[in-house]
């Protein structure tokens, strides 16, 4: 199996990832539900088999579960693995590594990547973990890959976070934009990543071979709100933030203004 980079498995078994979509993570909620409404719009009726690559804790694995979806989660981090099958009944994980899944040719009906590409520095690595989906997917299944927007540590830094003046964040910050590599463990900002312009996760998307969809943004601006927990709690805000959400979500404008942005597309019938 290929080697996770230390920095981010040390980042990743600190346990945290497992509170990423409670109602205090900021922006969490929105982008769990926004997602999973991305899926609904998109996964034929249950049931199916469905590979959570990079799953983590098992959020997607065990709302997938609970709609009657046969789910198998693949992460490289053991502690997730652990946290994936005690989650729900149902969700079964194994360690395993997104540019070399176990799985055989054609025997899976939808794959998830809502995580690999994050930490996929290198574009040929991404190409894998892309080509390695389309390899398990049987013919007409679909594939949701999701990024980092490029400009997300700017804007979140800038308005909700409050600390791009900080001494160094400004300048991880800028060489992050320039060259799309982040190097989130300075300043203990998040860990090492990539951040994806639109165009460029449509562009790997196609390059393994994969019928593209659409790209849409998955949060839109409302992961900026500075006192999320509240706002969310109000279902008149909640839902404004939604709605804002979905009617930005294809504008390619826009796209760059979503904390992450998801590639829906299929592979090829023939």
């Amino acid at each position: 199996m290929p080697e996770l980079d230390p920095a981010i498995r040390a980042f990743y078994e600190r346990g945290e990832e497992i509170n990423r979509f409670s109602p205090s993570s900021p922006s969490g909620p929105l982008e769990f539900q926004r997602t999973t409404e991305i899926l609904t719009r998109y996964l034929p009726s249950a049931p199916l088999k469905i590979l959570d690559v990079g799953g983590g804790p098992g959020a997607y694995a065990a709302w997938l579960v609970d709609r009657g979806y046969n789910v198998h989660l693949v992460d490289p981090v053991l502690l997730h693995v652990n946290q994936a099958r005690s989650a729900k009944a149902g969700v079964s994980a194994e360690v395993g590594d997104a540019r070399e899944l176990a799985q055989s040719d054609a025997s899976i009906d939808a794959v998830l990547l809502l995580g690999p590409l994050y930490h996929l520095i290198d574009r040929q690595d991404r190409i894998k973990a892309l080509t390695e989906a389309r390899r398990v997917l049987r013919p007409g299944g679909w594939i949701f890959a999701a990024a980092i927007s490029r400009y997300a540590a700017l804007l979140d830094l800038l308005v909700r976070a409050g600390r791009l003046h900080q001494p160094n964040v400004f300048q991880t910050v800028r060489k992050g934009i320039e060259g799309g590599v982040f190097q989130g463990t300075q300043n203990d900002l998040f860990t090492t990543a990539y951040f994806h312009l639109p165009q460029e996760l449509a562009s790997e998307v196609e390059g393994a071979g994969l019928e593209l969809s659409a790209i849409l943004g998955i949060e839109g601006p409302g992961f900026l709100l500075r006192d999320f927990e509240s706002d969310w709690a109000d279902p008149l805000k909640r839902e404004t933030v939604l709605q804002t959400a979905r009617l930005v979500e294809q504008k390619p404008e826009m796209l760059v203004c979503s904390s992450h942005i998801l590639a829906v597309g299929r592979k090829p019938r023939d």
